[in-house]
């Protein structure tokens, strides 16, 4: 089969709290461009162009391979749901109207329901889990027409029967390089960029997806490639502030250490922010990443009651984040804490202690959503079936939340608003002032500006 020509598409057209730059599909550009020289690869990104010019784009490109992210399902919101999938299937319905290209599906939301998904949106492939070496294998079989059957997170079609080979390896060694013009458009429409500098998360929280999508073990990329791209982004763009996309970047702490001492030998000018877990962190290792230029930190908290975090299968106690808040207050860090109320083990005595507890916490944002979505192969789903909530054979793409019954939202907000700290709900619009300050050329996250 003659393929000459790849075009990977990223079909996200979420933009809250703020449009993300498709950083999966610039790692598979990457790895392509480095393993095949004759290869001609196009990114098309929805956050960055419409229908129409990508119909057009299809029209003169002509690829001979699309290769489709499904990065969202849903929003993960009980209040502002909106679905994704078929946005996506509809787009590689004018790929095969368009075009005689192989289609490939991929991506974090395909890979919580790969099999649900390839029969939806019947492409000719889909990829489970991180795609380099995947795809990679898959161009270099058709190109040569052999099978493709023992390709790992393969998902394809055979005399009508859907086969799913699962993945026991993962990439060693990622490349990464950004598109140019989409550089541009995220620094000035999301006021930073995204890297990652590990994949993986070894923990095992009942509603968490990241072990399914990425594996439970920890893989750490090569620091001196990371600083190599801060350092190339800062002085060619001007960017000046970086989020780190790892599920929590506190995971391997030797690691970060190491990177944090080649971002302050580089000299960067430079902030950044992380998702982090509120344990694992001491005085020492936050003024090191301070000094690199850690400014933010977002913590999966979940909930301020012991009995809720047990329940949630989280792998610390209240009093760690107490001590982590107060460290990061000393250090001067801005901190928010995500919230879920109302999930497993909840009830309306752990929220109120939860909200209770957040006045030990001062000069913060607390973000709660309200319910846990649930997703197939996780603890949530199992104590959902269990508890007669969802049926075995339910498909969850229409989200369904785990809600405790006794949980009213309109008193839970009540009782935070009396509290001293800034709480952001699932239904309040704070798009609107977010996007004033981005034209007004603010960088960061923003939601530092809405602590009390």
């Amino acid at each position: 089969m003659l393929l000459t020509k790849i075009l990977l598409v990223s079909s996200n057209r979420f933009k809250e709290p703020y449009p993300v730059y498709p950083l999966a599909l610039s790692f598979l550009k990457s790895y392509l461009e480095k393993r095949f020289s004759d290869l001609n690869i196009e990114l098309f990104d929805f956050n960055n162009g419409d229908l129409a010019f990508f119909q057009d784009f299809l029209a003169d490109f002509k690829p001979d391979l699309v290769g489709f992210s499904l990065r969202n399902i849903d929003t993960v919101n009980y209040f502002n749901d909106r679905h994704f999938v078929q946005e996506c299937r509809d787009l590689i319905s004018d790929v095969k109207k368009y075009s005689e290209a192989v289609t490939v599906i991929g991506g974090a939301g395909f890979s919580i329901f790969p099999a649900t998904i390839f029969n939806l949106i019947q492409p000719d492939y889909g990829i489970f889990g991180e795609g380099e070496e995947s795809l990679s294998r898959l161009i270099e079989l058709l190109r040569d027409d052999k099978s493709v059957a023992d390709i790992e997170g393969l998902i394809f079609l055979n005399n009508g029967e859907v086969v799913f080979n699962q993945r026991t390896t993962y990439c060693k060694s990622p490349e990464l390089t950004f598109d140019d013009k989409l550089v541009d458009h995220y620094w000035e429409t999301a006021g930073m960029l995204n890297l990652q500098t590990k994949r993986g998360c070894p923990y095992r929280c009942v509603y968490c997806t990241y072990p399914l999508i990425e594996g439970s073990k920890t893989r750490t990329h090569d620091p001196e490639k990371v600083v190599y791209s801060l350092k190339e982004l800062n002085k060619n763009k001007g960017i000046s502030y970086f989020f780190f996309t790892d599920s929590i970047f506190n995971i391997h702490n030797p690691y970060n250490i190491e990177l944090a001492e080649h971002i302050i030998h580089a000299e960067l000018n430079i902030q950044w922010g992380a998702y982090f877990t509120p344990y694992n962190l001491d005085f020492d290792l936050l003024a090191l990443l301070k000094k690199s230029g850690l400014t933010h930190l977002e913590f999966g908290t979940e909930s301020l009651s012991n009995s809720t975090l047990k329940a949630y299968n989280k792998s610390f106690l209240v009093e760690d984040v107490f001590k982590t808040a107060g460290l990061c207050k000393k250090l001067d860090l801005f901190t928010a804490h995500f919230l879920i109320l109302g999930g497993p083990g909840e009830s309306k005595q752990t929220v109120e202690e939860t909200i209770q507890n957040s006045k030990h916490i001062d000069k913060t944002v607390f973000f709660p959503y309200f319910g846990m979505r649930i997703y197939p192969n996780t603890g949530v789903y199992e104590l959902a079936v269990a508890e007669g909530k969802i049926k075995k054979e339910d498909s969850l793409l229409e989200p369904i939340y785990y809600l405790a019954d006794d949980i009213d939202f309109e008193t839970v907000k009540k009782s935070a608003r009396e509290t001293q700290n800034r709480w952001i709900f699932p239904d309040e619009d704070f798009q609107k002032p977010m996007e004033m300050m981005r034209k007004r050329g603010i960088k960061g996250p923003l939601w530092e500006l809405l602590i009390k």
